[in-house]
């Protein structure tokens, strides 16, 4: 495709983002003033550009040039040097003294500079020490845009050669040479696949053994990304043939190197050898280790806890019976106690009475919650205040704005733990492994340790599957809760989740007044039905706004996935409306007023909380996967989208990483998780068994507080109760807990 070229020197730099290098500056081309705009990283006004790209009319800017390449041009004449010189571009060097070095050297001022920096000292006002700092500080710049044409050459974007420079300076070229797959280790961005592709850029072989070793590390990875903490060795073989198009056979010596490395650890698991990438191996351990450290014994006075318990049910109208009084018991007398069950079982009741027997006996109890909702309504369940598990680690953010977790810091650790004799943990089931070995490296010794959660659920998004594998590995008590209290006073929605859970039938011609059948078996039908539900039946129904009423899917993909149904909820809720500023972008149309979801873990971007008038009252760092919030405004001038997340959180996305974002007016079951709404509504009419399964309808319907609404095929709901085939995860949690129990003598 043809490019257009303006030439001038930079007169002013309107806005530019110094992280990422996103620029809109004014370019002077002789008579003519343009507007460019782009990832322009490292330029100063008074230089001068060479841009390529082509021309756009913005609705409100007018016409600007959109540029995708450039180069900086040497000032060619005595004036432009001045120019640049004077621009502010060499820090020290304002207007006069650029006038005076000009009018003392001329057109050759810049190979003074460049060659002889010394003779910079005969000007007035510049010092030895002045004329060197002059010297390396263009030096440097030209540095910096050689190396910036040299990435590019290789197809690198602006944005990411920024990043790449920033992060290798001049060794860039070395790192290149030698093995630019090193650029999917170091830098957040960089993937496995973009390394592949500078390196073919390159001429590296398909066959070197630096391409295999990453090409094996991403697949591990890969599998990370799917919950797997581990891969077996031949299945880690077999993903990696397919990523490289290769033999197996040239795989084991690598794998060798890598385990030498230290990058990869090697197990025995039940599958046979296992290959993990190494921190997740020791997050295993050590989560394996500190549990069997905390779960000591203690004596529990059983009569005082008694009292208690007859105190709280005359005083309170709790309902109690020998569970929860043995999960009361088992939290005062085990150092670590996980209490599991469904809806209405009352686990939140038995929190509630845990608190007071700790608070009675004078002991500090902190509750905490995977995600901001669910620590929401931890709080509003038991009057006491409940935080993010990474706000009570005291979350720093990382490195940069990648989420490997490798790189996340908690101030909270073994160095400074948590303040608190008891802690009490909800929605378990959300805790993946990198969570629960952040949150262990934090607890006290001598604490208690109390982990809440239905082991029914789906398990975390992120690896691992905390809560059933210490369930299964019966190195620590528990206690199931399964009595479902008041039976005559809970509605269908509990008393189905339960029949979900054990796979009893579930009459769907019932009448109900919170589980509702609306069948219909043409896709084109159930989004006609989804909309009038969300939009003009259910609000009313159950006295919440529509933004409240949550579509949840099996699927992303499709006629009732989660792409789809985006777009036209979006339509009918949220439409286009003078005033209301939208933009297009390559993940989707995005509109103020939208119901968004962060879609990635960014532990580095940052975050304002403001007062109701406006001023900035809270910051922090740490945006994470599932949070939802609406889009306060898009400024189209500064290319920014500004997202209110709950607790008052509001985050600016520049539009080139509005990619870590996705309408939310309908997710996929997985991504509810922790969360509660006034009302669920499912679309269902089929897909495929490994997914359409009764773990996932349950975590579905259990999300739902006062209505659930099935759309569509009461065959396909019926199917999916039926199914109780659990997606295989690849977790050694169990098997390092029987050992670590078994060799401590627990």
């Amino acid at each position: 495709m043809d490019q257009d070229t303006v030439t001038g020197f930079i007169s002013h730099i309107i806005f530019q983002n110094t992280e990422n290098g996103y620029t809109v500056l004014s370019l002077s081309c002789g008579d003519e003033e343009v507007t460019v705009t782009g990832i322009l990283g490292g330029v100063s006004e008074g230089e001068s550009l060479k841009c390529r790209g082509s021309f756009t009319t913005h609705p409100i800017y007018g016409e600007q040039f959109n540029c995708t390449s450039y180069e900086v041009t040497e000032p060619e004449d005595a004036a432009s040097i001045e120019r640049y010189l004077g621009s502010g571009a060499i820090k020290g060097v304002g207007p006069a003294l650029a006038s005076r070095i000009v009018k003392a050297f001329g057109n050759d001022t810049l190979r003074i500079i460049d060659e002889e920096p010394q003779l910079l000292a005969q000007v007035r006002g510049i010092s030895d020490n002045g004329a060197r700092e002059i010297a390396v500080q263009v030096s440097e710049k030209k540095e910096m845009r050689s190396a910036m044409l040299y990435l590019q050459k290789y197809g690198i974007s602006l944005s990411l050669s920024v990043k790449i420079y920033e992060t290798y300076g001049q060794e860039v070229y070395s790192v290149l040479e030698k093995n630019p797959y090193k650029l999917a280790d170091d830098i957040s961005g960089v993937g496995f696949k973009i390394a592949d592709e500078i390196a073919k850029k390159i001429g590296f072989a398909p066959e070197s053994d630096f391409r295999t070793k990453s090409g094996i590390y991403y697949a591990l990875i890969s599998a990370v990304s799917d919950g797997h903490v581990y891969l077996p060795k031949q299945e880690l073989y077999e993903k990696t043939a397919e990523l490289l198009g290769c033999e197996i056979e040239r795989f084991e010596e690598c794998l060798a190197e890598l385990s030498v490395t230290g990058k990869v650890k090697l197990a025995e698991r039940n599958e046979g050898e296992v290959v993990y990438a190494a921190q997740y191996y020791y997050m295993e351990i050590n989560v394996a280790k500190k549990l069997a450290d905390l779960a000591v014994t203690y004596r529990a006075d059983e009569e005082k806890i008694d009292r208690i318990l007859s105190f709280i049910l005359e005083t309170d109208d709790f309902e109690q019976d020998e569970d929860q009084r043995n999960a009361v018991v088992s939290a005062v007398s085990n150092g670590v106690t996980v209490i599991t069950g469904g809806p209405g079982t009352g686990k939140t009741t038995t929190i509630n009475a845990i608190i007071r027997v700790f608070e009675e006996d004078d002991k500090q109890v902190v509750l905490a919650a995977p995600t901001g909702r669910a620590a929401k309504r931890m709080t509003e369940a038991t009057k006491s205040e409940a935080k993010t598990i990474h706000r009570l680690l005291e979350f720093q953010g990382g490195e940069d704005g990648n989420d490997d977790t490798s790189r996340v810091r908690f101030l909270r650790n073994e160095q400074n733990p948590i303040d608190g004799d008891v802690i009490i943990i909800d929605e378990m089931s959300m805790v993946d492994i990198f969570l629960m070995n952040s949150l262990l490296r934090a607890v006290p010794y001598g604490a208690r340790l109390i982990l809440v959660g239905d082991a029914s659920q789906l398990p975390s998004v992120g690896a691992g599957n905390v809560l059933c594998d210490i369930i299964d590995s019966g190195a620590v008590t528990v206690v199931e809760l399964k009595r479902i209290f008041r039976q005559s006073d809970v509605g269908d929605i509990i008393k189905n989740a339960h029949k979900i859970d054990v796979g009893e039938p579930i009459d769907t011609e019932k009448k109900s007044d919170d589980f509702l059948f609306v069948k219909r078996y043409d896709a084109g039908r159930i989004v006609g039905s989804t909309i009038t539900l969300v939009k003009e039946k259910l609000p009313g129904y159950v006295h919440a706004p529509a933004m409240d009423i949550q579509v949840l899917t099996p699927m992303r993909k499709g006629p009732l996935g989660v792409e789809y149904l985006n777009r036209v909820l979006q339509e009918a809720l949220n439409p286009p409306k003078s005033g209301r500023r939208e933009k297009l972008l390559p993940q989707g149309l995005f509109r103020e007023g939208d119901k968004v979801m962060q879609i990635k873990n960014n532990y580095q971007t940052e975050w304002v909380a403001r007062s109701p008038k406006g001023f900035v009252i809270q910051e922090g760092r740490g945006v994470f996967n599932g949070d939802i919030g609406i889009i306060k405004s898009i400024n189209l001038f500064s290319e920014e989208i500004c997202v209110a997340f709950d607790e008052g959180r509001e985050v600016v996305y520049p539009f080139h990483n509005a990619d870590e974002l996705e309408l939310a007016y309908a997710l996929t079951v997985h991504k509810s998780q922790g969360s509660e709404y006034p009302a669920v509504v499912i679309p269902l009419l089929s897909g495929p068994k490994p997914l359409m399964n009764r773990n996932l309808i349950y975590t579905a319907v259990t999300r739902a507080k006062s209505c659930v609404c099935i759309v569509g095929s009461p065959e396909c709901f019926l199917a999916m109760t039926e199914n109780n085939e659990i997606r295989k995860r690849y977790s050694g949690l169990t098997e390092c807990l029987m050992e670590e129990f078994c060799f401590s003598g627990t």
